[in-house]
């Protein structure tokens, strides 16, 4: 299938494309980006559609149509269960998990990149899409035969996993080198991309890591939520300072004793469990499954104050859900978080090693009303601006564009 444009009346339209996708097929993020390609109507013709193919690193199943979907395991990701929900992983074992396929996983991936080669060959894709660096980019980038290749770049590939050891720094310059168009949900790893080997001439896009904000399901609530609600949406990750924001909760209850504290993706975690019993916190504690958008939205929508005390990042998706829910961001202080969010402005920025100052800016944040009331005005228009997603995918599409003409 060859990528083109067609002249139909007084419109151009971009010709379907054969795309296949190495990604982690479980992630919500991955699906909402490869969905929109999988349900796209091409020009006029209903009959018209993308074929798209995954090379998924984990088993999976997907609830949208593709031509094709192949696992193709690597650095371990075999062995995980198929209904694990990415970033649902036991605290105890998360940074021991990580440190492993840090050191190992690479060497799995010239066995992996093999079969995805045959893949890539037997398919004959317009262009590949591999969605993060570790360990799907760098798959990818190992079986690079000449087909287009766009790596996306997720939260901390560069600032916590590239430079973990020099096997992987390894592989990262190597997929930088070879991809032909990258993607960041921030301009700061674009800027990093860059330092790591990417060639500055190349098709480059900003936006969010999963295609944008679907705002029929993420919107604000009706008016602005009373109850000092606060939420922390990242579940356990080793780049987030959870231990922090537990013992922030006190602090905060100290003033306002009524104060809700909501823990996405935490329920039944042993660690969690742990802090609300030495904290004596339970009476304001609501540990959470996973749960789909729709539910996730309604969450939002009770919270005054969404918290992400993270020290590694790039855009987390779940910020902009929260701030397209009218959510006030008390957010760690860090470069692509200051792309979004501007000190005092649309959110507060803290210090997210740090119980006290994290607990000082949740306190100034319900104690400003104001500060609230404009943030939410403010970050309403930055979603519909820079992260909706039918804007947003409009946008892919030209880069898809982009890349394949310049290739």
């Amino acid at each position: 299938m060859i990528l083109r444009l067609t002249l139909t009346g007084n419109f151009w339209y971009i010709d379907a494309m054969r795309l296949l996708f190495v990604a982690d097929g479980r992630s919500p993020i991955a699906q909402n980006w490869i969905r929109y390609f999988s349900e796209r109507v091409v020009g006029q013709e209903p009959t018209i559609r993308d074929e798209v193919y995954l090379a998924s690193t984990f088993n999976c199943s997907v609830d949208f149509p593709l031509k094709e979907l192949e696992i193709t395991p690597v650095a371990f990701s075999g062995t995980r269960k198929s209904n694990q929900h990415p970033g649902t992983a036991a605290s105890r074992t998360l940074g021991l998990r990580t440190a492993i396929r840090h050191f190992l996983g690479p060497l799995t991936i010239r066995r992996a990149s093999q079969q995805l080669r045959g893949f890539i060959e037997r398919v004959k894709p317009d262009l590949v899409h591999a969605m993060r660096i570790p360990y799907e980019g760098m798959l990818a980038a190992d079986a690079y035969s000449g087909t287009p290749l766009i790596v996306s770049i997720w939260g901390n590939d560069f600032t916590l996993h590239a430079a973990s050891n020099s096997m992987m720094g390894h592989y990262t310059r190597w997929t930088m080198k070879v991809a032909d168009g990258l993607h960041a949900d921030c301009q700061r790893d674009i800027r990093l991309g860059k330092q790591w080997g990417f060639e500055p001439s190349r098709p480059t896009l900003v936006a969010p890591g999963n295609g944008g904000i679907k705002t029929d399901v993420f919107y604000p609530p009706s008016k602005l939520v009373d109850e000092p609600v606060i939420i922390n949406p990242r579940g356990f990750r080793n780049y987030v300072r959870n231990d922090v924001f537990f013992q922030a909760i006190p602090i905060v209850l100290q003033k306002y004793p009524s104060a809700k504290f909501i823990c996405a993706s935490m329920a039944g975690e042993a660690q969690a469990l742990k802090w609300i019993q030495q904290l004596n916190i339970g009476h304001a504690v609501e540990l959470l499954p996973p749960l789909p958008h729709p539910q996730m939205a309604d969450v939002f929508r009770r919270a005054q104050i969404l918290v992400s005390p993270s020290v590694h990042d790039g855009t987390p998706n779940s910020l902009l859900e929260g701030m397209a829910c009218g959510c006030f961001p008390v957010v760690g202080n860090l470069d692509s978080i200051r792309e979004w969010v501007t000190d005092k402005k649309n959110g507060l920025l803290t210090d997210a090693t740090n119980p006290r100052s994290l607990a000082d800016a949740i306190l100034e944040a319900l104690e400003n009303k104001n500060l609230r009331e404009q943030a939410a005005g403010l970050n309403n228009e930055i979603i519909q601006t820079r992260a909706e997603y039918t804007r947003t995918m409009k946008q892919v599409e030209n880069f898809y564009q982009n890349v394949k003409r310049k290739s």
